[in-house]
């Protein structure tokens, strides 16, 4: 008997669809993580109901996937919790694979890609089911595919990059068959869908207390030259300086807390030029949004030190926002954190930071929104609307971050009127 503690619901929604003569088991990443020492995050049972019986017992579901057998079941609470017919693969092709309904949970688990993850255990009658030896491999830090290695990442070449993430989130070691096996397979990551290889690489950088350990299999395996080249020239030794750029890189995202994959991003972005960032982030197929805020972090110019008088700092930050002051000054501390010997120290770092949080909080302008005057006014004075306007009032922000004391309607206004002749240059 094994006592693993789910929620209330997983008991619920097991007894229920076992009443109804439907085997039912709790398997995937909870049952896993709680076996490792882990917190469980989400619960996924899967079950021989088919999704029409699943429906049919619960008055509360989301057709999540219905076509791939896995149905929402909404708990009390509102929880969701996704409940799977029991599968297996039919064909692959080393991109995704074509399942259908099995009618045992061994079968299902025979399709799972590592033996960690191919554990099931029955809610009601606490049995823990590991045909593989996944607990044991667990338990000597092993990582290992279930079955022939080479057969396992050829059915779906992302399995190369979960090996990566559970290898180090787990902090465990890839057994020398499967290793092989996937060093041989990078090259067919090529074929993967920007989609899944940018959700992996997110995954990665999410909630992994150490993600250098994931990061550093993705070089060492040549994967890293296959996915992201420009940031495999960052492993290239410079005997001219002393700092490893690359693991300068793993050392300052392990500096930054779990729970922001997109702050970890940028700074595994930040060593490249804007242009490379840019296309990494673009060639991913993250939003435009997201785009353009990573590569703003990524490639920000670093705190004005502690020598610097305050229109410095008002220009600082002005270039690279108000809104982004916490963000950037985190990315900088932990670079400041995994380099000590750096330009900054972490203290003087923090101590940048607060002056910068000082300056902003006194409501200087540092935008053009701040500004005393807006588009209205300048077609007051007589101008015609037309590009010129953001010449002319990026003109007058310069003038009111040299001295934020002229930002007022009058001022600006006769600051406009002497400069008509400049403007229409």
């Amino acid at each position: 008997m094994v006592q693993l503690s789910p929620p209330p619901a997983v008991h619920w929604i097991t007894d229920t669809l076992q009443k109804a003569g439907h085997d039912t088991w709790a398997v995937g990443g909870a049952v896993r993580d709680i076996l490792s020492g882990h917190y469980a995050g989400d619960w996924d049972l899967t079950t021989q109901a088919r999704p029409q019986q699943i429906e049919q017992l619960f008055k509360r579901t989301v057709p999540i996937g219905i076509e791939h057998g896995t149905v929402g079941v909404l708990a009390r609470d509102g929880t969701l919790f996704e409940v799977t017919t029991f599968r297996r693969d039919v064909e692959t092709d080393g991109r995704h694979a074509v399942v259908t309904f099995a009618d045992t949970i061994e079968e299902d688990l025979a399709r799972r890609d590592f033996t960690i993850n191919a554990l099931a255990w029955h809610p009601i009658e606490q049995k823990l089911l590991d045909p593989f030896g996944g607990l044991k491999d667990l338990e000597a830090g092993i990582l290992k595919t279930v079955g022939v290695p080479e057969k396992r990442f050829a059915e779906d070449y992302l399995r190369i990059l979960r090996a990566f993430r559970f290898a180090g989130r787990f902090d465990l070691r890839i057994d020398e068959a499967s290793w092989k096996a996937l060093c041989d397979g990078t090259e067919h990551l090529r074929g993967l869908s920007c989609e899944r290889v940018r959700d992996e690489l997110l995954k990665a950088l999410d909630r992994h207390r150490i993600p250098s350990r994931t990061l550093s299999l993705y070089a060492k395996t040549g994967a890293l030259g296959v996915l992201y080249p420009e940031l495999d020239e960052l492993r290239t030794v410079d005997h001219s300086v002393a700092l490893n750029r690359w693991e300068f890189t793993l050392a300052s995202i392990d500096e930054l807390p779990p729970g922001n994959a997109f702050l970890r991003l940028a700074q595994f972005l930040h060593l490249l030029d804007p242009k490379k960032v840019v296309g990494i982030l673009v060639r991913l197929r993250f939003s435009n949004a997201q785009t353009d805020e990573t590569s703003q972090q990524a490639s920000a110019s670093p705190l004005p030190g502690l020598g610097a008088d305050d229109q410095a700092i008002r220009r600082w930050l002005s270039s690279n926002s108000p809104e982004r002051l916490n963000a950037l000054a985190r990315l900088e501390l932990a670079r400041a954190r995994a380099h000590p010997s750096l330009r900054k120290t972490p203290s003087k770092v923090v101590d940048s930071w607060r002056r910068a949080r000082l300056i902003r909080a006194t409501g200087v302008p540092l935008s053009i929104s701040d500004l005393a005057i807006d588009g209205n006014d300048l077609i007051r004075i007589g101008l015609r609307p037309g590009p010129n306007f953001a010449r002319i009032l990026e003109d007058l922000l310069d003038f009111v971050l040299t001295d934020p004391t002229q930002n007022e309607r009058r001022v600006l206004k006769a600051h406009v009127e002497a400069r008509l002749g400049a403007y229409e240059e």
